[in-house]
């Protein structure tokens, strides 16, 4: 199938482009490259999958010199006139949304990044699913979703009404759009709600890249919520192996759901959301000392209260992902912030 991703120069995008090409996919990245984080981890992506830098520009088609079957574009989704020509263009079976304006404390001092990237991408994604099908549109939500929320372990049978940053009430509103255009024009749609997702080639605005560089060179560590906070941390390819499954199985529409008992996670609609994390909640101070561990070496540890923003904990209830599709991840943090640190260490030679 000839398959979109989009923010495939970003974390999970880079490694979904990477599985799909194993599986034989045509695969057209999108990325707008900017300039929230160093742009030379994006670059970093993007060459190992074999698209130059020295090559790419706005609105020009690269062919990868790795994988035959792999194109990318340089594109800003914002861009509802270019989004719309290469829907036409490319004819695309199924597409996987990645591409967004990412963390929850950058929401609150730049809360004017989140609009456009956020919602008006979105919708012109939609848009053009809408006049151009494909057989499924999966994206990613977020576990920021569930707000002030506190039944544990979270589910997608819970009522996600009460966001408390500005991410999450955009990715929420993308769940509530998504289901609109199922309902009004038959789109298959599935939104991911992803939790707390770490590994190889990852974001360096998340805890565990920021903590490895810091102890690395000696400098103190921020430690929020005093090292109670508690993340379902999950290890990237877990993430990509549910992504991979969701993205065979476009939803149907639940032919039970019921408007006077709704259930939030389906509907009549083509519409569906699920939740992929760990199915466990780790101290903040422990997955610290697996870092430790796995560095060989100790944090100076800056204990900081709760941030704006932030949630006290997560935690995924996952069974709707198992039982639909058979799948649950399983990588124990200790083998993931291993592999994370070997990576780190190669990239950036320390």
């Amino acid at each position: 199938m000839k398959i979109l991703i989009t923010g495939a120069a970003g974390f999970i995008g880079f490694h979904t482009v990477l599985r799909l090409l194993e599986q034989g996919h045509q695969v057209v990245g999108l990325d707008n490259i900017n300039d929230y984080y160093d742009v030379r981890v994006k670059y970093g992506r993007l060459a190992h999958s074999g698209i130059a830098e020295a090559n790419i520009a706005e609105n020009r088609m690269v062919q990868s010199t790795i994988h035959p079957d792999y194109r990318f574009v340089r594109m800003d989704l914002e861009n509802g006139n270019g989004v719309m020509d290469l829907f036409a263009r490319e004819k695309f079976d199924r597409v996987m949304h990645y591409a967004a304006q990412a963390g929850v404390r950058y929401s609150l001092t730049n809360p004017h990044a989140y609009m456009q990237s956020n919602f008006v991408a979105f919708l012109n994604l939609l848009e053009a699913c809408r006049h151009h099908p494909v057989s499924h549109f999966a994206y990613a939500s977020s576990s920021s979703v569930y707000g002030l929320n506190q039944a544990m372990p979270f589910s997608v049978h819970h009522n996600v009404d009460h966001p408390i940053s500005l991410y999450a009430a955009s990715k929420k509103s993308n769940e509530l759009m998504a289901h609109t255009y199922s309902y009004l024009y038959n789109i298959p749609t599935t939104g991911l709600r992803f939790f707390t997702v770490y590994g190889p080639w990852g974001r360096p605005d998340m805890a565990l890249f920021l903590f490895t560089k810091a102890i690395l060179e000696n400098r103190p560590i921020d430690v929020f919520n005093h090292g109670k906070m508690q993340r379902d941390f999950t290890y990237v390819d877990d993430i990509v192996e549910g992504v991979l499954r969701v993205i065979d199985h476009a939803p149907a529409g639940n032919q039970a759901w019921n408007g006077n008992s709704p259930d939030p996670s389906t509907s009549p609609a083509p519409w569906r959301v699920y939740n992929i994390g760990n199915s466990d909640k780790v101290e903040l101070i422990q997955f610290i000392e697996a870092l430790e561990e796995a560095l060989g070496k100790k944090a100076q540890k800056n204990f900081l209260p709760l941030q704006p923003g932030d949630v006290p904990a997560t935690w995924a209830d996952t069974t709707d992902l198992e039982h639909d599709l058979g799948y649950r991840p399983n990588t124990p943090v200790q083998v993931g912030i291993q592999r994370f640190v070997e990576w780190y260490r190669d990239f950036f030679q320390v």
